[in-house]
């Protein structure tokens, strides 16, 4: 018999870890109702003080779908193409280069996709011109000649330096914000190169393949899908690196065979 007095106690709402560290994130903050684009309703649950609440649940369920399509592209030796040049992103940016992919994060080269023959050749004229500053072959100009040299390299750094990766057409493209980098969009779907982009509810999400719809605009946010990104990339490209090693291996064993 319940003792007088005391009543039972609710109990208490349980939360899936993931959907609570995207709350922790803050993920669930979209953009002001009036800017929010007619086809991201499915992605959103209310409003409230006037923004857009983000159905994170689904966020979750499409962020899987990206990470498995990122996964496939690393493990079958493909590369991935980082765009990012909002400083809330600057993460990208560095987990681009912890996985040795190329990054755009100054500000993106028309026809860098679509023109990609032209922004190559520009690119190993940058490192020609980098390796020689780097080693001093530019002490043989007057120094006249080395200042303007030394502009002409800073200018190029400045779109080119996260680019030194980029060999070939990417398999992906990831972006954090669709909207801001349009022509990055429009050129990879032009070309039928898949786009990954965390995105918010003023965005049009039928533009990309995988939209992740969340804040974009909070650092804590774009931090917790890079670091879902940064986990799935590693095992990626571990289970990549694995494979080859393995490969090696048995062309090895079979030329040793042969012998």
């Amino acid at each position: 018999m319940e003792e007088q007095g005391i009543a039972a106690k609710p109990e208490e709402l349980i939360v899936e870890p993931a959907i609570q560290e995207m709350l922790d994130a803050g993920v669930f903050f979209g953009r002001k109702t009036s800017r929010t684009h007619p086809r991201m309703k499915p992605y959103t649950v209310s409003s409230r003080n006037g923004m857009e609440i983000i159905n994170i649940e689904k966020t979750k369920e499409d962020l899987d779908k990206a990470l498995e399509f990122v996964a496939g592209v690393v493990k079958n030796g493909g590369s991935l193409l980082f765009v990012a040049t909002q400083a809330p992103a600057v993460g990208a940016v560095q987990l681009a280069r912890e996985m040795g992919f190329p990054v755009v994060d100054r500000r993106w080269l028309g026809g860098t996709l679509t023109n990609s023959k032209i922004i190559l050749g520009r690119l190993d004229y940058y490192k020609k011109l980098k390796s020689d500053f780097e080693k001093g072959a530019l002490e043989k100009y007057t120094k006249k000649e080395r200042v303007k040299i030394e502009k002409e390299l800073a200018k190029l750094a400045e779109t080119m330096s996260g680019l030194e990766s980029f060999a070939r057409l990417p398999n992906a493209l990831v972006t954090i914000d669709s909207d801001l980098h349009r022509t990055a969009v429009r050129e990879a779907r032009h070309l039928g190169i898949p786009i990954v982009a965390f995105v918010n509810t003023d965005s049009d999400p039928d533009l990309v393949d995988y939209p992740v719809v969340g804040n974009n605009k909070a650092l804590t946010s774009i931090s917790w899908f890079l670091e879902k990104l940064r986990g799935t990339l590693s095992v990626a490209q571990a289970a990549a690196g694995a494979a080859k090693a393995a490969a090696d291996s048995e062309v090895e064993k079979k030329n040793g065979g042969q012998k």
